[in-house]
Protein backbone atom coordinates (compact mmCIF):
# COMPACT_ATOMS: atom_id res chain seq x y z
CA UNK A 1 0.00 0.00 0.00
CA UNK A 2 1.19 2.89 -0.96
CA UNK A 3 1.79 6.10 1.79
CA UNK A 4 -1.11 8.44 0.64
CA UNK A 5 -3.01 5.41 0.88
CA UNK A 6 -2.23 4.59 4.75
CA UNK A 7 -2.49 8.51 5.41
CA UNK A 8 -6.45 8.12 4.05
CA UNK A 9 -6.99 5.01 6.05
CA UNK A 10 -5.71 6.53 9.13
CA UNK A 11 -7.50 9.59 8.42
CA UNK A 12 -10.55 7.40 8.00
CA UNK A 13 -10.38 5.42 10.91
CA UNK A 14 -9.41 7.70 13.16
CA UNK A 15 -12.85 10.06 12.56
CA UNK A 16 -14.49 7.06 12.58
CA UNK A 17 -13.29 6.53 16.19
CA UNK A 18 -13.90 10.13 17.07
CA UNK A 19 -17.95 9.56 15.52
CA UNK A 20 -18.00 6.83 17.96
CA UNK A 21 -16.68 8.57 21.25
CA UNK A 22 -18.96 11.69 20.15
CA UNK A 23 -21.99 9.06 20.13
CA UNK A 24 -21.36 7.26 22.93
CA UNK A 25 -20.87 10.69 25.20
CA UNK A 26 -24.03 11.80 23.79
CA UNK A 27 -25.78 8.63 25.08
CA UNK A 28 -23.97 8.73 28.42
CA UNK A 29 -25.41 12.66 28.76
CA UNK A 30 -28.58 11.61 27.58
CA UNK A 31 -28.64 9.01 30.86
CA UNK A 32 -27.96 11.48 33.39
CA UNK A 33 -30.35 14.18 32.29
CA UNK A 34 -33.48 13.85 34.16
CA UNK A 35 -36.67 14.18 32.12
CA UNK A 36 -38.89 17.25 32.06
CA UNK A 37 -41.32 17.99 35.03
CA UNK A 38 -44.60 17.24 33.57
CA UNK A 39 -46.84 20.29 33.43
CA UNK A 40 -49.07 21.46 36.67
CA UNK A 41 -53.06 21.27 36.24
CA UNK A 42 -54.65 24.66 36.21
CA UNK A 43 -55.11 26.28 39.27
CA UNK A 44 -58.12 28.37 37.90
CA UNK A 45 -60.25 25.63 38.66
CA UNK A 46 -63.01 26.68 41.57
CA UNK A 47 -62.47 26.23 44.70
CA UNK A 48 -63.88 22.46 46.22
CA UNK A 49 -66.55 23.21 48.78
CA UNK A 50 -65.99 22.72 52.60
CA UNK A 51 -68.17 19.49 54.19
CA UNK A 52 -71.05 21.84 54.62
CA UNK A 53 -70.93 23.13 51.17
CA UNK A 54 -69.99 26.65 51.59
CA UNK A 55 -67.94 27.96 49.27
CA UNK A 56 -64.21 28.73 50.67
CA UNK A 57 -63.93 32.06 49.19
CA UNK A 58 -66.35 33.82 51.17
CA UNK A 59 -64.76 35.25 54.31
CA UNK A 60 -66.66 37.81 54.80
CA UNK A 61 -70.35 39.57 55.55
CA UNK A 62 -71.75 42.70 55.29
CA UNK A 63 -75.21 43.29 56.39
CA UNK A 64 -76.76 45.82 55.76
CA UNK A 65 -80.13 47.38 57.72
CA UNK A 66 -83.20 49.45 56.61
CA UNK A 67 -86.33 49.96 58.60
CA UNK A 68 -89.95 49.63 58.46
CA UNK A 69 -91.11 48.55 54.82
CA UNK A 70 -93.32 45.58 53.93
CA UNK A 71 -91.89 43.34 50.85
CA UNK A 72 -94.69 45.39 48.22
CA UNK A 73 -93.65 48.68 49.76
CA UNK A 74 -90.00 48.57 47.95
CA UNK A 75 -90.16 45.64 45.22
CA UNK A 76 -91.79 47.19 42.33
CA UNK A 77 -91.83 50.37 43.96
CA UNK A 78 -91.16 53.35 41.61
CA UNK A 79 -89.11 55.14 44.57
CA UNK A 80 -86.91 51.94 45.29
CA UNK A 81 -84.89 52.05 41.08
CA UNK A 82 -81.51 50.89 42.71
CA UNK A 83 -82.98 48.27 45.03
CA UNK A 84 -85.21 46.72 42.10
CA UNK A 85 -82.06 46.80 39.62
CA UNK A 86 -80.18 45.06 42.45
CA UNK A 87 -82.54 42.54 43.22
CA UNK A 88 -83.48 41.76 39.42
CA UNK A 89 -79.27 41.50 39.41
CA UNK A 90 -78.45 39.58 42.09
CA UNK A 91 -80.71 37.40 44.67
CA UNK A 92 -84.26 38.02 45.94
CA UNK A 93 -85.99 36.03 48.87
CA UNK A 94 -89.65 36.56 48.07
CA UNK A 95 -90.72 34.92 51.41
CA UNK A 96 -89.28 36.46 54.15
CA UNK A 97 -91.02 36.85 57.78
CA UNK A 98 -88.66 39.00 60.02
CA UNK A 99 -89.93 35.72 62.41
CA UNK A 100 -90.93 37.99 65.66
CA UNK A 101 -94.57 39.37 66.92
CA UNK A 102 -95.68 42.27 64.64
CA UNK A 103 -96.69 44.56 67.07
CA UNK A 104 -92.86 44.35 68.68
CA UNK A 105 -91.10 47.34 67.47
CA UNK A 106 -87.56 47.51 66.10
CA UNK A 107 -84.98 46.42 68.83
CA UNK A 108 -86.49 42.65 68.91
CA UNK A 109 -85.28 42.48 65.03
CA UNK A 110 -81.88 43.29 65.66
CA UNK A 111 -81.82 40.76 68.50
CA UNK A 112 -82.83 38.29 66.93
CA UNK A 113 -80.80 38.87 63.94
CA UNK A 114 -77.56 39.00 66.09
CA UNK A 115 -78.23 36.24 68.73
CA UNK A 116 -81.00 33.80 67.99
CA UNK A 117 -83.30 35.32 70.40
CA UNK A 118 -84.95 38.52 71.12
CA UNK A 119 -84.81 38.07 74.93
CA UNK A 120 -88.25 38.34 75.65
CA UNK A 121 -87.80 42.77 74.31
CA UNK A 122 -91.01 44.28 73.08
CA UNK A 123 -89.72 47.79 73.51
CA UNK A 124 -87.30 50.02 71.97
CA UNK A 125 -85.19 51.58 75.37
CA UNK A 126 -81.62 51.70 74.96
CA UNK A 127 -78.84 49.68 76.45
CA UNK A 128 -79.43 50.60 80.21
CA UNK A 129 -82.95 49.58 80.46
CA UNK A 130 -82.29 46.07 78.78
CA UNK A 131 -78.43 44.77 79.09
CA UNK A 132 -78.78 41.24 77.33
CA UNK A 133 -75.95 38.96 78.57
CA UNK A 134 -75.09 35.58 76.74
CA UNK A 135 -73.54 34.69 73.42
CA UNK A 136 -74.53 36.43 70.13
CA UNK A 137 -72.79 36.84 67.06
CA UNK A 138 -70.22 39.85 67.59
CA UNK A 139 -68.93 37.82 70.43
CA UNK A 140 -68.83 34.57 68.13
CA UNK A 141 -66.55 36.61 65.33
CA UNK A 142 -64.46 37.84 68.32
CA UNK A 143 -63.92 34.24 69.90
CA UNK A 144 -62.65 32.98 66.57
CA UNK A 145 -59.85 35.32 66.67
CA UNK A 146 -61.37 37.66 63.82
CA UNK A 147 -62.59 41.25 64.24
CA UNK A 148 -66.43 42.98 63.67
CA UNK A 149 -67.39 46.35 62.91
CA UNK A 150 -71.19 47.97 63.50
CA UNK A 151 -71.12 50.71 61.35
CA UNK A 152 -73.72 53.26 62.92
CA UNK A 153 -74.37 56.08 60.52
CA UNK A 154 -74.31 60.11 62.34
CA UNK A 155 -73.23 58.83 66.09
CA UNK A 156 -71.57 60.84 67.86
CA UNK A 157 -68.73 58.56 69.00
CA UNK A 158 -67.72 55.16 69.51
CA UNK A 159 -70.35 52.77 71.28
CA UNK A 160 -72.81 55.59 72.07
CA UNK A 161 -75.49 54.32 74.53
CA UNK A 162 -78.16 56.70 73.69
CA UNK A 163 -80.39 58.40 71.40
CA UNK A 164 -77.96 61.74 70.05
CA UNK A 165 -79.80 64.55 70.41
CA UNK A 166 -80.69 65.23 66.95
CA UNK A 167 -82.87 62.31 66.75
CA UNK A 168 -80.90 61.02 63.77
CA UNK A 169 -78.63 58.28 65.80
CA UNK A 170 -80.95 55.51 67.38
CA UNK A 171 -78.96 53.34 69.69
CA UNK A 172 -82.24 50.70 69.08
CA UNK A 173 -80.64 50.00 65.35
CA UNK A 174 -77.15 49.75 66.96
CA UNK A 175 -77.66 45.80 68.59
CA UNK A 176 -73.73 45.50 69.25
CA UNK A 177 -74.34 48.24 72.22
CA UNK A 178 -76.79 46.16 73.89
CA UNK A 179 -74.45 43.11 75.07
CA UNK A 180 -72.82 44.35 77.97
CA UNK A 181 -70.32 41.17 78.19
CA UNK A 182 -68.59 42.59 75.07
CA UNK A 183 -68.37 46.31 75.98
CA UNK A 184 -64.53 46.28 75.49
CA UNK A 185 -64.92 45.45 72.06
CA UNK A 186 -68.24 47.90 71.52
CA UNK A 187 -65.66 50.38 72.42
CA UNK A 188 -62.98 49.51 69.55
CA UNK A 189 -65.26 48.29 66.86
CA UNK A 190 -68.68 50.84 67.04
CA UNK A 191 -67.86 53.41 65.27
CA UNK A 192 -69.34 56.34 63.22
CA UNK A 193 -70.76 55.44 59.35
CA UNK A 194 -68.73 57.94 58.35
CA UNK A 195 -69.92 59.13 54.47
CA UNK A 196 -69.09 57.61 50.78
CA UNK A 197 -66.05 59.59 50.52
CA UNK A 198 -64.67 59.23 53.64
CA UNK A 199 -65.21 57.67 57.37
CA UNK A 200 -64.77 54.61 58.93
CA UNK A 201 -66.65 52.69 56.27
CA UNK A 202 -65.44 54.15 53.48
CA UNK A 203 -61.69 53.76 54.50
CA UNK A 204 -62.35 49.95 55.06
CA UNK A 205 -63.69 49.34 51.90
CA UNK A 206 -61.33 51.16 50.20
CA UNK A 207 -58.24 49.25 51.54
CA UNK A 208 -59.86 46.21 51.27
CA UNK A 209 -59.86 45.22 55.00
CA UNK A 210 -63.56 44.90 55.85
CA UNK A 211 -64.07 42.80 59.16
CA UNK A 212 -65.36 39.00 58.99
CA UNK A 213 -68.41 40.75 59.87
CA UNK A 214 -70.12 43.94 59.48
CA UNK A 215 -73.45 45.40 60.34
CA UNK A 216 -74.73 48.53 58.48
CA UNK A 217 -77.03 50.67 60.87
CA UNK A 218 -78.35 53.89 58.65
CA UNK A 219 -79.20 56.79 60.55
CA UNK A 220 -82.86 57.78 60.60
CA UNK A 221 -82.98 60.44 57.57
CA UNK A 222 -81.69 56.97 55.56
CA UNK A 223 -83.17 53.78 56.94
CA UNK A 224 -86.38 54.39 54.92
CA UNK A 225 -88.65 54.95 57.96
CA UNK A 226 -87.75 58.65 59.04
CA UNK A 227 -87.51 61.40 61.18
CA UNK A 228 -88.76 64.73 62.31
CA UNK A 229 -85.57 66.85 60.64
CA UNK A 230 -86.42 64.31 57.31
CA UNK A 231 -90.33 63.12 56.91
CA UNK A 232 -90.50 63.75 53.34
CA UNK A 233 -89.19 60.64 50.72
CA UNK A 234 -88.15 58.14 52.92
CA UNK A 235 -88.04 55.65 50.67
CA UNK A 236 -86.46 57.51 47.99
CA UNK A 237 -83.85 58.79 49.97
CA UNK A 238 -83.03 55.51 51.45
CA UNK A 239 -82.37 54.10 47.94
CA UNK A 240 -79.85 56.33 46.91
CA UNK A 241 -77.96 56.64 50.53
CA UNK A 242 -77.95 52.38 49.48
CA UNK A 243 -76.92 53.67 45.33
CA UNK A 244 -73.92 55.95 46.96
CA UNK A 245 -72.66 52.67 49.62
CA UNK A 246 -73.14 49.89 47.76
CA UNK A 247 -72.07 50.49 44.37
CA UNK A 248 -68.75 51.55 45.76
CA UNK A 249 -68.97 48.21 48.18
CA UNK A 250 -69.03 46.42 45.02
CA UNK A 251 -66.28 48.29 43.76
CA UNK A 252 -63.84 47.44 46.27
CA UNK A 253 -60.95 44.82 46.96
CA UNK A 254 -63.26 42.45 49.25
CA UNK A 255 -66.28 42.24 46.54
CA UNK A 256 -63.59 42.13 43.66
CA UNK A 257 -62.25 39.74 45.12
CA UNK A 258 -64.86 37.07 46.25
CA UNK A 259 -64.32 37.28 49.69
CA UNK A 260 -67.41 39.46 50.52
CA UNK A 261 -70.85 38.55 50.42
CA UNK A 262 -73.72 41.50 51.21
CA UNK A 263 -77.27 41.18 52.42
CA UNK A 264 -79.58 43.60 52.73
CA UNK A 265 -82.70 43.67 54.57
CA UNK A 266 -85.66 45.41 56.79
CA UNK A 267 -85.98 44.75 60.23
CA UNK A 268 -89.84 44.77 59.89
CA UNK A 269 -92.58 45.46 57.93
CA UNK A 270 -95.90 47.27 59.62
CA UNK A 271 -97.53 46.15 62.65
CA UNK A 272 -99.47 43.87 60.72
CA UNK A 273 -97.34 42.29 58.40
CA UNK A 274 -94.05 41.66 59.11
CA UNK A 275 -93.63 39.93 54.92
CA UNK A 276 -89.95 41.61 54.42
CA UNK A 277 -87.55 41.79 50.95
CA UNK A 278 -83.79 40.48 51.70
CA UNK A 279 -81.25 41.08 49.08
CA UNK A 280 -78.13 38.81 48.89
CA UNK A 281 -75.04 39.90 46.76
CA UNK A 282 -72.44 38.24 45.87
CA UNK A 283 -70.24 37.40 42.59
CA UNK A 284 -71.56 33.68 42.81
CA UNK A 285 -75.63 34.99 43.01
CA UNK A 286 -76.31 35.88 39.86
CA UNK A 287 -80.09 36.40 38.68
CA UNK A 288 -81.82 33.93 41.45
CA UNK A 289 -85.31 34.37 43.18
CA UNK A 290 -85.81 32.06 45.87
CA UNK A 291 -89.62 31.06 47.29
CA UNK A 292 -88.45 28.92 50.57
CA UNK A 293 -90.04 30.54 53.72
CA UNK A 294 -87.00 32.65 55.50
CA UNK A 295 -86.83 34.43 58.53
CA UNK A 296 -84.49 36.45 60.58
CA UNK A 297 -83.35 33.34 61.63
CA UNK A 298 -82.31 31.94 58.90
CA UNK A 299 -80.28 35.36 57.81
CA UNK A 300 -78.49 34.61 61.32
CA UNK A 301 -78.12 31.09 60.40
CA UNK A 302 -76.02 32.05 56.56
CA UNK A 303 -73.48 34.40 58.25
CA UNK A 304 -73.20 31.76 60.95
CA UNK A 305 -72.67 29.05 58.15
CA UNK A 306 -70.10 31.42 55.54
CA UNK A 307 -68.07 31.99 58.49
CA UNK A 308 -67.71 28.64 60.30
CA UNK A 309 -69.89 29.62 63.26
CA UNK A 310 -71.81 27.44 65.47
CA UNK A 311 -75.34 28.64 65.21
CA UNK A 312 -76.89 30.69 67.96
CA UNK A 313 -80.36 30.44 69.42
CA UNK A 314 -83.60 30.27 66.79
CA UNK A 315 -80.84 30.10 63.93
CA UNK A 316 -80.17 25.94 64.99
CA UNK A 317 -83.56 25.13 63.37
CA UNK A 318 -83.41 27.88 60.50
CA UNK A 319 -83.17 26.72 57.45
CA UNK A 320 -79.55 28.64 55.79
CA UNK A 321 -79.83 30.73 52.20
CA UNK A 322 -76.32 29.61 51.36
CA UNK A 323 -77.69 26.95 48.91
CA UNK A 324 -80.31 28.75 47.49
CA UNK A 325 -78.21 32.03 46.60
CA UNK A 326 -74.88 29.85 45.88
CA UNK A 327 -72.87 31.34 48.20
Amino acid sequence: MGQNAQVNSRGQAGRRWAAVLLATLVLTLAGCTRAAPAPMPPTSAPPLPRPDGVPRQYSKVLLIMEENHEYDAIIGDGDAPYLNDLAATYGLARQVDAGYPPECPSLAAYLLLTSGSTHDVCDDRAPRAHPITGDNLFHQVAASGREWRNYAESSPGRCVLQNAAEGRYLVRHVPATYYVDDRADCARWVLPLGDPSSGALHDDVAAGTLPAFGLVSPDACHDMHGADACPQQRTANGDRWLRDWVSQILAGPDYRAGRLAVIITWDEGTKTNNHIPTLVIAPSTRHVTADQPYTHCSTLRTIEDILGLPPLGCARTAPAMTTAFRL
